[in-house]
């Protein structure tokens, strides 16, 4: 391959195929969910910060969830908006392998942060008594220092392979951002390497994990169904059911995307499953928590309380 093959200045993302008006009307529409995925996880995120009995290990993860989920969509939205105002609906090639590089360690690391909020309420509710020494400030830091670094190196991974391929053209994306598998589409080489690598990547980081997940909410429930408190019963019927909808809506979405057939879901059906994770997904998770959290309720009536004691 020669050197004008191999390196694609800039590529062009379709994005949907809608007319000005309707692109105009879901850029108002996605800007004002984007708003609230900031607003929202950046009310979690404050509460954590400004409430001392917050500082727990279930909302210490939280707070790393509501980071993920701004980087998450700041990662993609902002290029999409602007795609649906602009004509040219250009991305270069560096930051295009940077929004992948970007968006898979943010995936990852969310999958694994979902896994360790759903042991941490195992360790709570099974072995209350050793919660305090199990679920320590040192194992919590650990814990999400690992989730972030396994994030990382396995989004590295499959940028690496990326960048071994030539992509002599089209450079037309049929996405709304560079999207792994759209990218892949655009490589004039064998790609069977990165695919093989990137259904082990969902093994790892959507299969096991949820399995995990499911195996520790099944000995959560016979745990919650053995509680002779009807108070008790129903917190943590609270707390689990809230995590239980971000596992379901997150591994789910992301499941039928990189690891169903892809004869059955069109690439117009793959784009909104993606909007779906990269945008909705984000800006429902600190609904459902606050919604579904007695503590976080409590905390937004005393930070209010303080503000107003002033």
């Amino acid at each position: 391959m020669t050197e004008n093959q191999t390196w694609i200045p800039e590529f062009i993302l379709q994005g949907f195929s809608l007319g000005p008006r309707m692109r105009m009307l879901l850029c108002g529409l996605f800007s004002v969910c984007y708003t609230f995925t900031l607003l929202g996880n950046g009310v979690i995120l404050g509460l954590i910060w400004l409430d001392s009995r917050l500082h727990t290990p279930m909302y210490i993860f939280l707070s790393h969830l509501a980071v993920v989920d701004i980087s998450y969509a700041s990662n993609n939205v902002p290029k999409m908006l602007a795609n649906l105002l602009d004509k040219k609906k250009t991305i270069s090639f560096v930051p295009c392998i940077m929004q992948t590089f970007l968006y898979m360690a943010f995936a990852h690391t969310e999958c694994l942060i979902l896994v360790m909020m759903s042991y941490d309420r195992y360790v709570a509710i099974c072995h209350p008594l050793q919660y305090s020494v199990i679920m320590g400030r040192k194992a919590c830091t650990l814990m999400a220092v690992v989730s972030w670094t396994c994030g990382s190196l396995l989004a590295l991974v499959h940028v690496i392979l990326i960048l071994r391929l030539p992509f002599c053209g089209p450079h037309q994306i049929n996405h709304f951002f560079c999207e792994i598998l759209s990218v892949l589409k655009l490589a004039c080489a064998d790609t069977t390497l990165n695919k093989v690598v990137i259904f082990a990547a969902s093994v790892f980081v959507l299969v096991g994990p949820l399995c995990l997940v499911l195996v520790s909410y099944t000995r959560i429930l016979v745990a919650i169904l053995r509680m002779q408190s009807g108070q008790g019963r129903r917190k943590a019927f609270s707390t689990c059911s809230s995590h239980l909808c971000v596992v379901g809506l997150f591994f789910g979405s992301a499941i039928v995307m990189y690891m169903a057939p892809k004869s059955q879901h069109p690439e117009e059906q793959q784009k909104i499953l993606s909007l779906f994770y990269s945008l909705f997904n984000p800006m429902l998770n600190p609904l459902i928590y606050s919604l579904r959290n007695a503590e976080i309720k409590g905390a937004v009536k005393r930070v209010l309380w303080k503000h107003r004691s002033r």
